[in-house]
């Protein structure tokens, strides 16, 4: 059965930043501490990356997932889902970005996942790792937004 986490943060910076930074996907590994490569595999007419590969530290163990992007809302969502995993049954979600109400100098981020694993594991454990994947998805994207790099 899937788990969903959700989350929601403000970054000081406004929609188009957050999301140009969502998008660079070849850089997440210079952000995100469990991941340790990714490579997009696909393209649309436009150049927007429509599907990642991805290879992450998870559980004392390396995993390799691909995920399919989804602009159909952006820049104020940026959807995904599960193409093809080694541990995953499903790791589907989206990031909602909303201008804040101080004249879209700050974006309110909401953050949502579902995943289901295809080995069973101890709730525990699960909730330790929904935990690391929620920080990395908020708090390491504020980080990264806001220092400007």
């Amino acid at each position: 059965m899937a788990e969903s986490a959700h989350a929601e943060i403000v970054i000081e910076a406004p929609v188009d930043t957050v999301f140009a930074v969502l998008v660079e996907f070849e850089r997440y590994p210079e952000w995100v501490a469990d991941l340790k490569q990714s490579d997009v595999v696909g393209r649309d007419d436009v150049g927007r990356a429509t599907e990642v590969e991805f290879r992450a530290a998870a559980m004392g163990r390396s995993t390799t997932y691909r995920l399919g992007y989804d602009y159909t809302d952006a820049p104020n969502r940026l959807g995904w889902f599960l193409v093809a995993g080694d541990l995953e049954r499903e790791l589907d979600g989206h990031y909602e970005l909303q201008a804040g109400t101080d004249g879209a100098q700050t974006t309110e981020v909401r953050y949502e996942l579902s995943i289901d694993l295809i080995v069973p594991i101890p709730g525990f454990v699960k909730r330790r790792a929904e935990t690391r994947i929620v920080k990395a998805a908020l708090e390491d994207l504020k980080l990264r937004v806001e220092s400007g790099a």
